[in-house]
């Protein structure tokens, strides 16, 4: 069920490595005591992509000005 979760979050960030990049960035973030933005059941790393598909999780620079091209 991950590869959906991606695809969902691909409607809010249109590149596949900043949404691995927010996530393992959130999955840390659970390691070090924050608490999950949505109630989900499932592992950490389906729960971070969960909260950059609801749009908790936002990234700090817009895109382009952290040097990332998207298309």
């Amino acid at each position: 069920m991950a590869r959906i979760t991606v695809e969902d979050a691909l409607q809010r960030i249109n590149n596949r490595f900043v949404i691995a990049h927010m996530a393992m960035k959130r999955v840390r973030m659970y390691d070090q005591g924050y608490p999950p933005l949505i109630k989900c059941n499932n592992k950490e790393i389906v729960t971070a992509l969960r909260e950059i598909a609801a749009g908790k999780v936002k990234l700090k620079k817009p895109i382009k000005e952290a040097g990332i091209e998207v298309e």
